[in-house]
């Protein structure tokens, strides 16, 4: 591990002062300007090489001008290696306009609409959506699948409609840590896993939990789930930083990742924290 260079495949970066973000409203401890060089003070002994930023909720008629904002932070920040933009992805054909500016931008890796805070039952397979999802594969761009543990279900069927994207679940699905509940999500998971072109990022737990109160061993359960699921050839480390730092240091969430694993072999570690993600998004 001490060799290791990470490549973290979920990191935030925002700017309240330039860019609307809902809700940030209330989260009063996140609702403030969270930049490069202050993640990097706070991954200093990380040893992170490489870096995939994904897009932060924000306005839909924002996800072009968050772009070049990323872009131009690459400029100092050369661990970026790769962005995932926010799509319009819901307008079906009507993105094409979107995704082809995207594509003009060398950054620019993959796609994330928001789901979880989606309501309607079938929302993952209107027909103007799933056409969306389908133009991705014409672009090369990935689709980072974030949604809460009562859609997993839903998004099974969407993930097999649309064989030639790469589907990137964040967050493991956001089980119900708290109150320590494993059903459905593992059933769900594993039936989503049985597809070949997903991957999961193993992010996002610690918020997921009682944020003052959780230990490894609360989580242990769902990264056992996950591992069984999908493998080491199809999990991928990500800090979800600054989000994490609801409940985390950055420090303390990539030591629990390496708990989780350390029976692992050196080129699984190697595959969880580096070369997964550098397949997956091409960097």
């Amino acid at each position: 591990m001490n060799e290791l260079s990470i490549v973290d495949s979920h990191v935030h970066w925002w700017e309240p002062a330039l860019f609307k973000y809902s809700w940030l409203d209330g989260l009063p401890a996140l609702n403030r300007a969270f930049l490069p060089a202050e993640m990097a003070e706070a991954s200093a002994t990380a040893k992170v090489g490489k870096l995939i930023f994904v897009e932060c909720g924000g306005e839909a008629e924002q996800g072009i001008a968050e772009v070049d904002w990323v872009s131009n932070l690459a400029k100092e920040e050369l661990r970026l290696k790769g962005i995932i933009a926010r799509a319009s992805l819901e307008k079906g054909k009507a993105v094409r306009a979107e995704l082809t500016a995207l594509a003009r931008r060398p950054l620019v890796k993959g796609v994330r609409r928001l789901l979880q805070g989606e309501r309607e039952a079938d929302f993952l397979m209107r027909p103007e959506f799933v056409t969306g999802i389908e133009m991705l594969g014409e672009f090369g761009f990935t689709f980072d699948l974030c949604i809460r543990q009562d859609q997993l279900r839903g998004s099974v069927e969407l993930v097999r409609r649309v064989p030639q994207v790469m589907f990137v679940l964040n967050h493991f699905g956001k089980p119900e840590v708290r109150s320590g509940r494993m059903e459905p999500w593992a059933a769900d998971l594993k039936a989503l896993a049985e597809l070949p072109n997903v991957v999961c990022k193993l992010s996002g737990l610690a918020t997921e939990a009682d944020w003052r109160h959780w230990q490894a061993g609360d989580l242990k359960p769902y990264f056992e789930r996950a591992l069984e699921c999908f493998g080491f050839d199809r999990v991928l480390f990500g800090g979800d930083w600054p989000v994490a730092t609801l409940a985390t240091s950055y420090d303390r969430w990539v030591e629990t990742v390496r708990g989780m694993i350390l029976g692992a072999k050196k080129t699984d570690w190697i595959k969880v924290f580096q070369t997964n993600a550098e397949r997956i998004y091409h960097v």
